[in-house]
This record gives C-alpha cells, structure tokens and sequence, in this order.
C-alpha cells in the first residue's frame, strides 16, 4: 500500500501564474521543431546592459560572494534612497527600504506583514495576476473593483467608496498598469488618496513600470501627492523592467520603518538576503549613466505605436490607450462565440490556445487577469516578432 504525502489545502487551491503558464505552453510547442511569436511574458527582449554584466562580474572577484544582510546591502539601499529623492523628491532613509528576491517577494512580503484573516484587501480589475493568490495565501479575502474599458480601466475614488467596510485594510494601486499599459493622472492619484486618508487604507503602490511611460504622460509616484501618504504606502519597485533585469531577482518596497523592520525579519526567516552579486549588479543599474534606459523606452515607445495601430486596424478589436508599461489589452468580445478553424471559441482562454496551437503566437487569457473578453499581448519582442505575430491574428481572426 502506497503513502501518499497530504496537501495543503491552502496550496491545493492555489493556481499556477497564467503568463507562466502560457509561456510553457509555448514553450512546448517551440520544442517540437516550430517557431513560436511569443507575447505572453511580461520580460525585455534584451540583454542587461554590459556595464551592469561587468558589475557583477566585478562583484565576484571582488569576494562579493557571501551573505549579506537579510534586507540587503547598505550601499544599493543608499542608493535607491538617492535615485527617488533626485527623480520623485521622495525623501526616505534607508532604514524604510527592505530589497527582496525580486518586487513580486517584495509584494509577499507586504502583503504577509499587513494582512491577516478577516481583513480585505481592495483590487481593481483587470490585476495582476499574483495579486489574488497573494492575498489568500495570507488569510485576507480579495475585494473586487470592476473598472470598464469606456474609462480605460481606471478605477475611481467612488467605486473605492461602495467597496469599503470594517474589514477593508488595504488597496492595491498598480500604476501604470499590468496588464492594460492604463496610466492614472494626477488628479485621479488625489482623488483615490483622499479616499484612502479618510477611510484609513494602507495603500500597496505597484510602480515597477514608473520609467516606461509613453507619448506626453506624466508618472506621478503615488507618496509625492501627500506627506500623510508616506505612513500608509508600502511602494513596490525593483530592476527588472527599466533595466532589462528580470532574472537577477532585485526589487524593493518603502514603507514605514516598523514595517520594514519586520518584513526584513520575516525575510530572514524565509529566504535570507538576496543574491549578493545581483545586489551589485542592480547597485550599478541605478548609480551609472542612465543611456540604456532611454534606448529601451525608445524601442518600447516604437513598439507601443506599432501594437496600436495593427490592433486598430484588425476586425473587431479595440484596445485602450496605453499610457506606460509594455503591454496591449484588446478586446476580442466580438469574436467569441464563433469557429476559428473550425473550432467553436467562447473564452478567452480557448481563443489564446486556439491562436497558440493554429498560429503559434503565445497570448494571456484575460480571465487570467479577472476580465473576460480580453486578452493580453506584451510588446516587450522585437518589432520583426511583432509584425509576424499581429499579421498572424489578423490572420486567424479575419481568415477563419
């Protein structure tokens, strides 16, 4: 008689990240001998710039290769200290900073610091994926804010209002936005910060995309709006997107420093510090030139035209303006309910696997996201990938 070892029933619940998921699948398909245009994963097609490879390299000869303190280097937290009173005028100290394994660890470690059972936590739709799972891993219950393409998927202080009651803690702002590329003005920011003052929020700022804004819009970090912000806003960063970093696994949060305090504990107890030499790496991303930031956000900004138009141009679709990020969230409500290839597509998950298995261009459902209807490409691939990629669903919708 075989044993076979319980789950959980907290993991068992759990569901895999979608644009993982449908990144496997590509790759699967990829290893079958096909070429496959991938938009699923929201990763920099490029490389991490030289300067910040020899950075690490330097590290490791140096001897940079032992633990460090669990909440990070002395010299990268002074660092990111710098950059945000020079870029935003935010003046932390570095006892406010905790740097984790990348800013989903650092969304964790938020999350598990401030939410216990019995608490919600607020989440306009469409999310990140991670959000949700997050959120119940920790005992908190998730409350949903539905926004609406017609308000290119802002969430408004009022909406924030209907939502709240005794048990509501915290509201998530990602901004700009993953996965729609939405990019909240200034006085929208004021508005939902008078709302979190009053009703009395913790506020988790997302701005990992906050040096990926296109066209003529203005990033505005979330704690600038108000000095009464900064003791209720834990903000998220990190390297991976400005910096094309996504494999290094640096990302950071401000916050209070008694909340820092204990993330930085709850770290130590879990994972340790982050990897040391990739410290040094992101320490040279935020301290030398900025150059390469402004190539990549060039190629994006392109990218972003490119996506637009072909989106426009395709029948049936339409797609909200995309302020800062490098994603297209298009609305494919048109096309469900009808064969493609002679197969009858009603979600969009089937349509993703549909356009996968007959087109090979990889896509993320948007149910993943808490939006039906929709689905999400990442223009973070090169131009030639991307014009295959949109002639492919021009293709295989108005072909089919």
């Amino acid at each position: 008689m075989s044993f076979e070892i319980p789950i959980t029933k907290i993991v068992k619940n759990l569901s895999p990240s979608a644009t993982l998921a449908m990144s496997a699948k590509a790759k699967e398909i990829k290893s079958s001998g096909k070429t496959v245009y991938d938009l699923s994963v929201g990763e920099p097609d490029f490389v991490t710039p030289p300067h910040i490879c020899n950075a690490a390299i330097e590290a490791m000869k140096t001897g940079h290769t032992k633990y460090t303190a669990a909440s990070g280097i002395p010299e990268l937290k002074k660092a990111i200290v710098e950059k945000y009173k020079t870029d935003y005028g935010l003046e932390y100290n570095t006892n406010q900073i905790v740097i984790s394994n990348g800013a989903k660890h650092s969304i964790r470690n938020a999350i598990f610091t401030t939410i216990e059972i019995g608490n919600e936590v607020l989440i306009p739709t469409p999310y990140w994926v991670s959000y949700i799972e997050l959120i119940r891993l920790a005992g908190g219950s998730p409350v949903i804010i539905q926004t609406e393409e017609s308000n290119n998927f802002k969430m408004t202080a009022a909406q924030i209002e209907k939502k709240i009651t005794l048990h509501s803690k915290m509201l998530i702002l990602c901004n700009p936005s993953n996965p729609t590329g939405m990019l909240y003005n200034k006085n929208e920011l004021e508005a939902i910060a008078d709302v979190a003052l009053r009703k009395n929020l913790i506020i988790l700022a997302d701005e990992i995309y906050d040096k990926l804004i296109y066209g003529n819009n203005k990033f505005v970090s979330f704690p600038t709006l108000n000095n009464a912000l900064r003791e209720r806003t834990i903000l998220i960063n990190g390297v991976s997107k400005t910096y094309a970093m996504t494999g290094w696994r640096i990302g950071w949060t401000f916050s209070p420093e008694n909340i820092a305090k204990k993330m930085g504990e709850l770290q130590s107890q879990e994972t340790s510090n982050p990897c040391s030499i990739s410290q040094y790496a992101a320490l040279e991303a935020l301290t030398a030139p900025q150059d390469c930031v402004a190539e990549m956000l060039n190629a994006f900004s392109e990218r972003r035209n490119y996506v637009a138009k072909r989106i426009n141009e395709i029948d049936g679709l339409s797609c909200p303006e995309m302020g800062g990020a490098f994603y297209a969230f298009f609305n494919i409500q048109k096309h469900l309910g009808k064969k493609f290839g002679g197969v009858q597509i009603d979600t969009s998950e089937q349509f993703c696997l549909e356009l996968l298995k007959q087109k090979q261009v990889a896509t993320v459902m948007g149910s993943a996201f808490g939006c039906e209807g929709y689905v999400r490409a990442s223009f973070a691939a090169n131009i030639d990938v991307l014009k295959t990629a949109f002639d492919r669903i021009a293709d295989f919708i108005e072909n089919r």
